[in-house]
Parts: C-alpha cells; sequence; structure tokens
C-alpha cells in the first residue's frame, strides 16, 4: 500500500483519538506518529530502502517498542498489551534481516510497514470502547495505579 495511504489513516487516527480518547489512547497515538514520522525521514534519500537495515529506523522501532511497553504496564488497558506485541513482530524483522541479510527487501519492508495498520485500528478500536465505557460507567480510569494515588477501591482489571 501506500505511505500516503497510511498517513493520511495515521492523521484521521490522530484526529480521532484526540477528539475523543483518554490519555493512554493519546500517548500510544503520539508515539505512533511520532516513530512513523521519524522512520520516514530516517528513509528519506536512501537509495536503497530496504536493501540493508537502517540503523536509525533500529534505533526509532526499538525506543517506540520500550515506549509501548510502558504504556502497556501503566494503562488500564489491554489494546497497549497487542500493540506493543504487534510493535515486537516488527522490531524482530530488523534481528532477522541483520542476521540474514538475502532476505529480499520487499519482503524485509513488508515486515517493517504491515504491522502499522493494524496497531491504527487497536488505537482506534481502544478510544471507540473508552466512549462507551465513558457512557455506561460515567468514568474510565486511564492508569492502573490511578486507584490508588486517588484513594479510591480497584475498580477491576485492564479494559481493552
Amino acid at each position: 500500500m501506500s505511505i500516503w495511504f497510511y498517513y493520511a489513516l495515521l492523521v484521521l487516527c490522530c484526529v480521532f483519538v484526540f477528539l475523543k480518547g483518554g490519555a493512554p489512547e493519546r500517548i500510544g497515538t503520539a508515539i505512533l506518529a511520532i516513530g512513523s514520522v521519524l522512520t520516514f525521514l530516517a528513509l528519506s534519500g536512501r537509495t536503497n530502502e530496504y536493501r540493508s537495515v537502517a540503523t536509525w529506523v533500529i534505533v526509532i522501532d526499538v525506543v517506540c517498542l520500550l515506549a509501548f511497553l510502558v504504556l502497556a504496564l501503566r494503562a488500564e488497558r489491554y489494546w497497549p498489551l497487542w500493540i506493543t506485541a504487534l510493535q515486537l513482530i516488527g522490531a524482530a524483522a530488523h534481528a532477522v534481516r541483520l542476521v540474514d541479510p538475502a532476505i529480499i527487501g520487499r519482503a524485509y519492508a513488508f515486515a517493517l510497514g504491515f504491522w502499522s495498520y493494524p496497531m491504527l485500528l487497536l488505537i482506534a478500536l481502544g478510544t471507540w470502547r473508552h466512549q462507551q465505557r465513558l457512557a455506561l460507567n460515567g468514568a474510565d480510569p486511564s492508569w492502573s495505579n490511578s486507584s490508588a494515588r486517588s484513594g479510591r477501591a480497584p475498580q477491576g482489571g485492564p479494559t481493552v
């Protein structure tokens, strides 16, 4: 698919999440958007896209993976766990390419970019579920230890 199609979806997702999402959804979208833009910048001007491993793209993907992991550990949601897993799969593609440089560039590019689409879908779905919980309960705690800070009793486990 076209990179511009992805960026159009990213912009739509950002608008939706920043209008309707809670703090975890906004942070997750910011991580994804910043990582996407930085990756685009890291690859711009390269004539041999995906023919070799781009060091800066590995760094960006690992930093995004760590940011999603922290979000998953702190957020009172399930979707960050899924996004972290998808980011790990994408980051693992770099390791595979490093181990076996003979992998076709298109396959490497696909392995890196494919997972961004389900990540957008998961954040949008998480935002939609956040709105449902707000309508149903009148509140939707964002952070797993927010009840400890506010003195309220915990109200169950994480939500999607």
